[in-house]
């Protein structure tokens, strides 16, 4: 049986790479609904003539509700307004969802989580299966470590991501929240300027670059012992995370879990004690098996 999907956003940046994605995918999946914004300048041309092959007979229109019969789920990688209106449509016609869009406000977030709520749902912040091994190894570290360390997140993105930071970043805060018991809402700190005064010790704080093409990359230095875990995905000709730039990530280097020593501002490096070394180390070798061997990170 063919999965006809549709794409919201069909015609932007992370729309486009879906569409390729499904069009090389030797999977039984075909693109038959493209849905735009009404402004977009796109709606009535064809899918397959916008990324740059053979008319296919997907036009992009602006109205999902039009074309909701003729897909089986419904793929929104956009902006959280758009979301909730096509979450509604969706709700509506019992329609299979998948959401990546990020950026999403607390009152945003729960409505679009009562929307869906009696309907197949699938959301995440990053499906990059590299980028989801990586919150496991933040967890790991920051159990082994405790709250003997300081954690700041890092992220950069390219020009054109328009919230910030990234839903990427703050489920790498809310991992390791979660594994301190901490609540991220009262610890979380976005951004530094002026005579800000001490750091408190629980703070998770985040860091914001745009520039360029970049990916993604992520970084979490755990300061006080001198332990630093990165994730740094780069996409197959600047694509980003659809099905197949990001198969066998771990084997072709296009996905890469770091652990590394540093220095800190207070006199160079301290060693990280055995026993957490060999806590973190085993965590590490179990979860990049699991990867190797094709295991997620929900099977972990």
């Amino acid at each position: 049986m063919t999965v006809r999907i549709g794409i919201t956003g069909a015609a932007g940046r992370m729309g486009r790479m879906l569409a390729e994605a499904i069009a090389a995918s030797d999977t039984p999946a075909r693109l038959t609904a493209a849905i735009e914004r009404p402004e977009s300048t796109l709606l009535g041309a064809d899918m397959g003539e916008l990324l740059g092959g053979e008319a296919s007979g997907v036009v992009i229109s602006a109205d999902l509700a039009a074309v909701a019969d003729q897909i089986d789920v419904l793929i929104d990688f956009t902006v959280p307004e758009s979301t909730l209106a096509q979450a509604a449509i969706c709700a509506e016609r019992g329609l299979p969802m998948v959401v990546g869009t990020t950026g999403f406000s607390d009152e945003q977030a729960q409505a679009l989580a009562t929307a869906t709520a009696g309907m197949a749902f699938c959301q995440a912040s990053n499906f990059a299966p590299g980028v989801n091994l990586t919150f496991k190894l933040a967890e790991a570290a920051a159990k082994a470590l405790g709250d003997s360390v300081d954690i700041e997140i890092v992220e950069a993105h390219h020009r054109h991501k328009i919230d910030a930071p990234s839903g990427t970043a703050l489920s790498l805060g809310e991992v390791v929240a979660e594994a301190l018991g901490r609540n991220l809402s009262q610890v979380a700190l976005y951004g530094r300027e002026g005579r800000t005064g001490a750091r408190d010790s629980e703070t998770i704080g985040f860091s914001a670059i745009r520039a360029g093409d970049i990916v993604i990359t992520a970084d979490i230095p755990l300061a006080a012992r001198c332990l630093e875990v990165g994730a740094f995905a780069l996409g197959t000709n600047g694509r980003e995370f659809t099905p197949d730039s990001i198969g066998g990530a771990l084997a072709t280097r296009e996905i890469k879990a770091t652990l590394r020593e540093t220095g800190t501002a207070t006199g160079g490096p301290r060693p990280i004690g055995a026993r957490e070394r060999s806590r973190f180390s085993a965590e590490l070798d179990r979860l990049a098996h699991r990867a190797l061997r094709g295991e997620t990170s929900a099977d972990a």
